[in-house]
């Protein structure tokens, strides 16, 4: 990782350069003089009703009042006329190390709940700030109790930003994220550091990133960040947390009964604190930049609540519904445990790390991403391939490596005349003959747990066989018909159990013999959705994929981190996977995916097309797309 054991760089006034940068996009509010966020002027009249109004006691704080301006909304227009482009000055920083403290949130029925209270609980703990950005964000008991939870946050005087991407959550009703903006209405005022009541009022801001009505948005390019930060300018006070997990049920293990849900996704997140007091470089000052840029991206758009009777009517209505659902969920036996239990969760068992925030928002604006992927990427310093490179040149060459990916694709790029320029499956084989210590691990999705057949296709003809086979081997095993393949010479031959047994590069796919699928299956395992890599005592959490679509195409964030404690409880983590799980190209394997055809349904029947789909995906270049 780039200068992980290295002090941040700095410039001549002592502060590193993101923090310039930073400031750049988040104190436009100065430049562009746009932002009035004085009290309401009802309250300065000699008539002033006191609802609404700022406390007698209030005070004018400088710093509440800049951090106002900084998370200020505002357009392309007004950007564009003083030179801001948000998605190049996120390609641009300088990114620091940071001094944090963390914990991994694994993937565990207890770890799934554990998170949705925990984001719950950030929420309504917040004294300051929240920010949250999603990818999905579904309209179900957990979507609605989070909108109960901000919707009483900005009430109580806690700034709120939310981001949703357009087609991540296109199913969720507008009305109920206008709700959220309407909540303002009846907004508080923001405290300070100290807890005096000041003379600013918070504020909701609601954008939908890339949205699909804007023209001048790309519908292919989107925000698939899963983030949440909570007074992300205030040190020690702020958390952090990001992974896998987006806002919707089926992430938490829970039915909207309140019963425990085993098809629940399984992901992991990573827990994060500064562990100084606040400074312009600590983690969360860093990361609130983030989102003031991703919050500013040219193709968003600000969604305002209407103003008329029908609609506030319409208004009224959701906020009963997402306050019921706080409270339905809060009643829950397991929720209620939970709940309890946080204030302890949150100051226990987080240990000390260096982290590095990566994000790749400037994806989401670069051209030809396929055939100038090697210069988007070279040019993208802040990204999680970029920075994952760095990271490995400071590691051993015969340590260990481990990836969980849901979909992991390795890129295979060919210049406009036709060389290959990036073949990374012949680059990991060509290290690992180099370095004969080395060992790479993969766990990935079968064909049993995947939700994603067309990115299965690619792992299952194109990932693995490149990393296993030689080319002999992998036609022969894309040209297998339909036989059985437990029973098909190619499989029994001395050669395919030689080279899929490959000492040092070691592919696993979870699901074993699934109970849901299987008479006498012994768990339900539901679907890997987890994204992280390690090589102790460095390690990686983030809402990356390793597939084409988050290496080309969409915005991702997730945390770098330099601690022995965190990896070790990530390779706990990856060790449990492992366990559930059978190696590709085993005997084993081969059985599961004739017993997955054997039973039938939407899983079996498409497992029988497989190979069909993949030379689909591969002769009209729709691989790229997954």
């Amino acid at each position: 990782m780039s200068r992980v054991n290295n002090q941040p760089k700095k410039g001549n006034d002592g502060h590193s350069s993101v923090t310039r940068a930073l400031v750049l996009a988040g104190l436009m509010a100065f430049v562009l003089q746009a932002c009035d966020t004085d009290v309401e002027p009802n309250c300065q009249a000699t008539n002033a009703p006191t609802a609404n109004c700022p406390e007698p006691v209030a005070v004018d704080d400088p710093f509440i009042t800049e951090l106002a301006k900084r998370r200020q909304w505002y357009d392309s227009r007004e950007l564009g006329e003083v030179g801001i482009e948000p998605a190049e000055l996120a390609r641009t920083f300088d990114m620091p190390v940071s001094n944090a403290v963390g914990k991994v949130i694994p993937p565990t029925d207890d770890g799934s709940q554990d998170s949705l209270a925990l984001k719950i609980w950030m929420i309504e703990q917040a004294r300051h700030t929240v920010d949250a950005i999603y990818y999905i964000y579904n309209d179900d008991l957990a979507g609605q109790a989070v909108l109960g939870a901000l919707c009483d946050a900005v009430i109580r005087g806690v700034d709120v930003r939310l981001v949703v991407d357009a087609a991540g959550s296109f199913s969720f009703p507008k009305s109920a994220l206008r709700m959220l903006d309407a909540c303002e209405e009846d907004a508080g005022y923001m405290r300070n550091a100290e807890g005096q009541p000041t003379r600013q009022r918070a504020r909701v801001q609601v954008a939908v990133f890339n949205a699909l009505t804007n023209l001048s948005a790309s519908p292919n390019r989107r925000s698939h960040d899963k983030l949440l930060i909570t007074d992300g300018e205030f040190g020690e006070s702020a958390f952090l947390i990001t992974g896998g997990r987006n806002i919707a049920l089926d992430y938490y293990g829970l039915t909207e009964a309140g019963e425990f849900d085993p098809r629940t996704y399984r992901d992991v997140e990573l827990l994060l604190r500064p562990a100084d007091a606040p400074r312009k470089d600590d983690i969360g000052v860093l990361t609130s930049g983030y989102v003031s840029a991703l919050f500013l991206f040219k193709g968003n758009r600000l969604l305002e609540a209407h103003h008329n009777e029908p609609a506030r009517a319409r208004y009224r209505s959701e906020r009963t519904r997402a306050r019921e659902a706080l409270a339905k969920l809060k009643q829950f036996p397991a929720m209620r445990e939970r709940f309890a239990k946080m204030p302890v969760y949150t100051s226990e068992g987080l240990v000390e790390t260096r982290v590095r925030l990566v994000e790749q928002m400037s994806h989401v604006v670069d051209k030809r991403v396929v055939r100038d992927a090697v210069d988007n990427y070279l040019n993208s310093p802040n990204s999680v391939l970029f920075v994952l490179n760095e990271v490995l040149s400071q590691t051993s060459a015969g340590g260990q490596s481990r990836i969980c990916s849901p979909y992991l694709f390795l890129a295979r790029y060919e210049d406009s005349d036709g060389q290959v320029v990036v073949d990374e499956a012949a680059d990991i084989r060509a290290y690992i003959d180099a370095h004969p210590e080395a060992e790479i691990e993969i766990v990935t999705n079968s064909a049993m747990t995947s939700d994603n057949f067309p990115a299965q296709s690619v792992i299952d003809f194109d990932t693995a066989p490149r990393l296993l086979l030689d080319a002999e081997l992998r036609q022969r095993w894309l040209d297998l018909g339909s036989e059985d393949e437990t029973r098909a010479e190619l499989t029994n031959s001395d050669a395919w159990k030689s080279q899929v047994a490959h000492p040092r590069i070691h592919i696993y796919q979870t699901g074993l013999n699934d109970s849901d699928l299987f008479p006498g299956g012994t768990e339900t395992y539901g679907k890997l959705h987890a994204k992280f890599w390690l090589a102790e005592p460095y390690g990686f959490i983030g809402t990356t994929n390793f597939d084409y679509r988050s290496r080309l195409y969409n915005s991702e964030m997730g945390y770098f981190f330099e601690a022995e404690p965190l990896a070790e409880d990530l390779n706990a983590v990856f060790e449990e996977l492992k366990s559930q799980s059978y190696r590709w190209g085993s005997p084993e394997w081969l059985q599961m995916r004739e017993n997955l055809k054997a039973a039938g349904g939407v899983k079996g029947q498409t497992l029988r097309r497989q190979r069909t789909i993949f030379k689909t995906l591969r002769t009209t270049g729709l691989e790229w797309e997954f």
